[in-house]
């Protein structure tokens, strides 16, 4: 998003072209790397712009258009101030673990470091899905997280909405969110977030799908 900002020029003709498809289905508009408020605001000002501008030129498109934000930076977790300027959240598991855990996801020397079922980052997952529900807004994921099945349970638990992944990954998936309630994965959840490392709560979540006989 800052060299989107930074670039109106290339910027403005990405959302004229985003708001010139919304004419012909159902899209959605989202901003990456959001950290602040100021950023929304600035990105929502040029969508604005451009709306303007196709207005004057007759030109069609969807003007009540869903805008949202990526979560993937830590600084984006004052949620619940974002969640009044936009429409959805996604979070981005993959960026927000290595910026939240300070670990290269590359570096093959620290790799065991980077663990997205820390219990830092599920507690920073749930604040987020936590912050869009009280305003009435929805919280999908679309980082390597939402494809785990060892996290499914868990994502559901906490109130994820929408999970976003390869088309190879949703057979298991949607068998895994077929065959428990809402209330099971609740469960499963808080238990979680009671537990001290990523190693416990892998292990947990693991033996919870084997006596179920998904994993």
């Amino acid at each position: 998003i800052r060299i989107s900002l930074n670039r109106p020029d290339i910027f403005k003709v990405q959302l004229r072209a985003l708001l010139r498809a919304s004419s012909f289905g159902d899209i959605h508009i989202m901003y990456p790397m959001i950290a602040s408020v100021e950023e929304v605001k600035q990105a929502n000002a040029m969508l604005e712009e451009c709306k303007a501008e196709l207005t004057a030129e007759g030109k069609e498109f969807n003007k009540d258009i869903k805008v949202g934000i990526m979560i993937e930076v830590p600084a984006a977790v004052i949620s619940p101030i974002l969640a009044k300027y936009v429409d959805f959240f996604s979070i981005g598991t993959n960026d927000l673990c290595q910026y939240t855990l300070a670990v290269d996801r590359m570096n093959e020397s620290i790799g065991s470091l980077y663990q997205p079922l820390h219990p830092g980052v599920l507690r920073l997952i749930k604040h987020v899905i936590d912050a869009s529900h009280e305003q009435g807004k929805f919280t999908g994921m679309c980082g390597e997280l939402a494809s785990d099945p060892v996290a499914t349970m868990i994502l559901l638990g906490l109130g994820l909405d929408e999970f976003s992944m390869t088309a190879s990954s949703i057979p298991l998936i949607k068998k895994i969110l077929r065959s428990v309630s809402k209330a099971e994965c609740e469960e499963v959840a808080n238990k979680a977030l009671a537990m001290d490392t990523a190693e416990e709560i892998t292990e947990y979540a693991k033996s919870v799908l084997a006596e179920k006989g998904l994993l």
